[in-house]
């Protein structure tokens, strides 16, 4: 299950943790290629599939980059929450910050920090099946979603045009993935998720840079500066 039904991020988990919010972030800034590819089946609206291959065709070239988001939460309690966050992507590795959690992943070793309790856990990186990353995201949507374009709104001057991804599994909770596409440049600005618990989960684009000189660094947790902490190795 991608999307839990209610998310507490002060004690958000690593694996609820990635499973959430990497798997929107990835969407939202990675290739779609896949996407395009599945949007070709004659079950799929042509003017969605155009315009999905128009973004792919931005954004395939892009192997790394830095991005900071807006994420907010309304569950079905009518409780409201926000958070901001950063992501640093190169190829297979990344670093998400978020919620007072910080995860680095270098391929090989998984870094978990908790500024809360100022605690690290090391593990190594053992993907599951099912675990989504920046190099399995071109085969991950293949299958299993249908694209629908809805319509183009305006707001403050830019025309977006909105597209559906719609879960062909009718077991999922998800129901709709709703896409805000900047029609001039074609970058996506926001990505909605709704969920049949009646949750709702937006995620704002506030900064795109694509960046090919980013090194190892960002990549590799570093200790010292961080004072006190407790280093806790799973490996």
């Amino acid at each position: 299950m991608l999307i839990a039904s209610f998310i507490n991020l002060g004690a958000l988990s690593f694996k609820s943790m990635k499973n959430t919010f990497f798997f929107c972030l990835v969407l939202i800034f990675c290739h779609l290629t896949a996407i395009t590819a599945q949007a070709q089946s004659s079950t799929n609206d042509p003017k969605a599939e155009a315009i999905l291959e128009a973004v792919s065709k931005k954004y395939k070239s892009i192997v790394a980059f830095h991005a900071s988001f807006l994420y907010t939460l309304e569950s079905s309690g009518n409780t409201k929450e926000s958070y901001a966050g950063d992501l640093t992507v190169k190829g297979a590795k990344y670093r998400l910050k978020m919620g007072g959690q910080e995860i680095i992943n270098n391929g090989t070793t998984v870094w978990t920090y908790m500024k809360e309790s100022n605690e690290v856990n090391i593990t190594n990186h053992e993907p599951e099946e099912d675990e989504l990353s920046p190099a399995k995201i071109f085969t991950v949507y293949k299958k299993g979603y249908k694209y629908v374009f809805t319509e183009e709104l305006k707001e403050k001057g830019v025309v977006y045009e909105v597209v559906d991804l719609i879960p062909e599994n009718r077991n999922n909770q998800i129901f709709k993935i709703r896409l805000f596409i900047n029609k001039k440049d074609k970058s996506i600005k926001n990505l909605r998720v709704f969920e049949k618990s009646g949750n709702r989960s937006y995620y704002t684009i506030t900064k795109f840079d694509p960046d090919d000189t980013i090194d190892e660094k960002p990549f590799v947790f570093d200790k010292t500066k961080y004072k006190g902490i407790e280093v806790i190795d799973l490996r």
